[in-house]
């Protein structure tokens, strides 16, 4: 497959050749396959006895009928438990490090052997900190990465490396990514469907396209089961938050395997008058062909009523602890997100060395907010004034397919693994809602009727954009020595984009952009299980999003991005400890900027960027303990921002975005059939605004849990989040609003396998 004619000749002349040589070579070579990576079984702590030291797997080349048979019992390791002498073992499940991963490379490596930082929260790391949706699973566990969600962005929106939101740190499903439409990402949201969550943190593009040059959060779903399970959860916290939740899978028959995951939610909310409710379902099929051809099919539903609540406003610029638990919203706002997402995976096993990967998939969101968004003290009235009386409604297609084929073998000489595949996709995304806004009352800041939604402004529909993208990537490692790894990858997007505005024709528009993204990056292992290694990478970005762009924001170019990241991953003790370390440097260009002497007027000389330490460690103690602690530094600014008034902001941290965040985990098996832990939470402090002239304080959360087994199936948990009852902000809506985060809760959850 060739670039589209507006790729770089000289990147259609590079893939060509490295394809060609793969492909030339005696057809031998391709069966004289890689060994496998090595890899650790679970560690486990015994409350009675000192932990088991981890057994390493065999290693060897895989036959056709090897793994047939793993693929087979691909869920082994999540059946039911069986009883042992001593009792019922707690996991070890944040020690992952050889394990493998698909959202920082193609290539099925190892984050050992992967050349960029990327973590694994796996669902047992998640039930256990009783982490039941993404947001926190993400924040708690993950490096250097905070939560900036609200009800305008779906709530699901991240700030790590310097930049922030939606359209910088990406949301993926199985690895498809969800592209934003008008800066809104809502799906997937709840962990209980979900087998892990991989986090790749700096540039994704040349993995998904344009965009992401802050990183990639990837939910990947629940597989079917070879061997039959069953479990069930219920739970109760003092918000009035109920929640009921079964999964259940097993073998259909010697080559179908089913899956299905459903959970559903009630709330009273932390805050006045906001009710909350959703359903989440996974299902999935799996079905063997035959040894050499898997498919797998599934589909998921989330239905959500959320948190209605838009922030706090500041009184006379401070946050006033009477107004915490104030809800300003109208009485009658309403907000709900429908998703669906259903997808057809084919694996095929052509030969030894050789595999081919197809995902077709289809996507529909819909959207609805009627709510007063806006809320500013004002200090002449006292009163609270709100405005932007807003309506507005999204209907989001996405359908798209994409293939690769994996090709492993030698080079002469050396171990060689090279994919190459395509991307394509339809997007049309239709913007309906009652711009522009009007609508404008007081209320008083602490004793108010919250009134009803009443608007002057008819909602009719605005937009509809239409996206037709195509990409090519291809990606190669080549084990130089057993020591010495080289790894590169290209991918060349041609998106093309049609808005047709129903109000004023004169804004529609039709625009087509071409962005290539690569890296390179070596990764040395001396010895064992100790991994230095070095990447380049660059991203593009378009300017407003790639669906949503305005007329205006059409015209400019691609935003660009590089990165230059170096670090250290080790494994040692036998696989009871593993720690990380990486720096980075990140600059984006061609931001906008305000034109000296130009009456307002932008152009695409802005630049921001980012530098920053990131490191992680997690050990397996004696005695029952297991300690995981990560933690970021970061120096994020802006390097040319100037306004329109003749400021520039240059120097000024971005807002949203702390300068250095922390996690730290401890969890101890102290007797049979007891477990208990704490987390603590560091965030540095944020700013509100651009201008750096309101700051959001630090904050220091602590969260808790005690487990306990009555007997090998059955798990009942108590956990406190926020035991302090610390008053923060997570992030800023507006300047003098502010998202604040949950106050002191405590929960109770049953979970029982059967």
């Amino acid at each position: 497959m060739l670039f589209h004619p507006f790729a770089s000749r000289r990147c259609n002349l590079l893939l060509s050749s490295v394809a060609f040589s793969c492909l030339l070579w005696p057809a031998e070579g391709w069966s004289q396959s890689a060994q496998p990576s090595q890899t650790l079984d679970p560690v486990v702590v015994q409350p009675a006895a000192q932990p088991q030291r981890a057994r390493r797997a065999t290693s060897g080349n895989a036959t056709r009928n090897a793994r047939s048979r793993q693929q087979r019992n691909v869920a082994a390791t999540t059946a039911a438990p069986v009883a042992t002498p001593t009792g019922p073992v707690f996991a070890a499940p944040t020690l992952n490090l050889s394990g493998a991963t698909s959202t920082g490379s193609r290539l099925g490596l190892t984050r050992l052997q992967t050349p960029a930082s990327v973590e694994v929260i796996s669902a047992g790391t998640m039930a256990e900190r009783g982490q039941q949706n993404v947001v926190d699973a993400v924040t708690q566990n993950a490096t250097g990465i905070t939560a900036i969600g609200e009800p305008g962005n779906g709530g699901i929106a991240f700030s790590t490396r310097g930049f922030a939101g939606s359209g910088s740190v990406t949301s993926l499903y199985d690895g498809t990514r969800l592209y934003v439409g008008a800066g809104t990402v809502n799906f997937p949201f709840d962990t209980w469907t979900a087998e892990k969550i991989e986090v790749l943190r700096g540039p994704a593009s040349v993995m998904y396209g344009e965009g992401a040059i802050g990183g990639a959060i990837n939910v990947i779903s629940k597989l079917p089961l070879w061997v039959p399970r069953n479990q069930a959860e219920l739970s109760l916290d003092t918000n009035m938050t109920r929640r009921i939740a079964l999964d259940s899978g097993g073998p259909i028959s010697k080559d179908v395997a089913y899956r299905i995951a459903v959970t559903g939610n009630a709330s009273d909310g932390w805050i006045d008058r906001d009710n909350q409710s959703n359903i989440a379902l996974h299902a999935a099929v799996q079905i063997k062909q035959n040894e050499d051809v898997t498919w797998t099919l599934s589909t998921d539903y989330g239905d959500r009523h959320p948190s209605k609540y838009f922030g706090t406003p500041l009184i006379n610029g401070q946050l006033d602890p009477a107004t915490r638990f104030k809800n300003y919203n109208v009485s009658d706002s309403t907000i709900r997100y429908q998703d669906s997402w259903s997808q057809v995976k084919t694996e095929w096993q052509v030969a030894d060395g050789i595999t081919l990967r197809n995902t077709l998939y289809y996507m529909y969101a819909k959207r609805h907010w009627k709510e007063v968004e806006i809320y500013g003290f004002n200090p002449g009235t006292g009163l609270i004034d709100r405005s932007d009386y807003l309506e507005i409604y999204h209907h989001q297609q996405q359908i798209g397919d994409r293939m690769d084929a994996t090709f492993t073998g030698h080079l002469f000489g050396m171990v060689n693994t090279f994919v190459a595949g395509f991307d394509v996709n339809r997007i049309d995304f239709k913007h309906t809602n009652n711009s522009p806004y009007g609508g404008f009352s007081s209320v008083n800041p602490y004793n108010f009727d919250p009134g009803v939604f009443d608007s002057p402004d008819p909602t009719r529909p605005g937009y509809n954009a239409t996206a037709n993208q195509y990409a090519f990537f291809a990606e190669n490692r080549l084990a130089v020595t057993e020591q010495l790894a080289l790894i590169a990858g290209i991918r060349q997007d041609q998106p093309s984009v049609t808005r047709t505005d129903f109000r004023n024709p004169a804004n529609s528009y039709t625009r087509d952009y071409s962005a290539t993204s690569w890296r390179v990056g070596a990764v040395y292992t001396p010895i064992q299980n100790l991994a230095f290694y070095g990447q380049y990478s660059t991203a593009a970005d378009t300017v407003g999003g790639l669906i949503s762009a305005s007329n205006a924001n059409s015209k400019f170019d691609l935003a660009t991005g590089k990165q230059a990241e170096i670090g250290v991953k080790q494994s040692f003790w036998g696989g009871r400890g593993e720690w990380t370390l990486a720096g980075y440097e990140i600059v984006k260009s061609n931001l906008l900027s305000a034109f000296p002497g130009g009456g307002g007027a932008v152009q695409q000389v802005g630049q921001q960027s980012s530098r920053g330490v990131e490191a992680s460690i997690g050990v397996l103690l004696d005695y029952g303990w297991r300690i995981d602690a990560n933690t970021a530094f970061l120096r994020a600014k802006y390097d040319d921002f100037l306004q329109a008034n003749g400021v520039n902001f240059a120097g000024n941290v971005p807002f949203n975005v702390p300068q250095n965040v922390s996690n730290i985990w401890a969890t101890w098996a102290f007797a049979p059939n007891w477990s208990a832990n704490a987390g603590v939470q560091i965030v540095g402090k944020t700013y509100a605004d651009s201008a750096n002239t309101l700051e959001m304080p630090s904050y220091t959360l602590v969260n808790a849990g005690l487990q306990w087994k009555p007997d090998v199936n059955t798990t009942v948990s108590l956990r406190v989040w926020n035991i302090f009852d610390k008053i923060y902000a997570t992030s800023s809506y507006s300047d003098n609003q502010w998202i604040l985060g949950m106050p002191r809760t405590a929960q109770l959850a049953v979970n029982v396998k059967f």
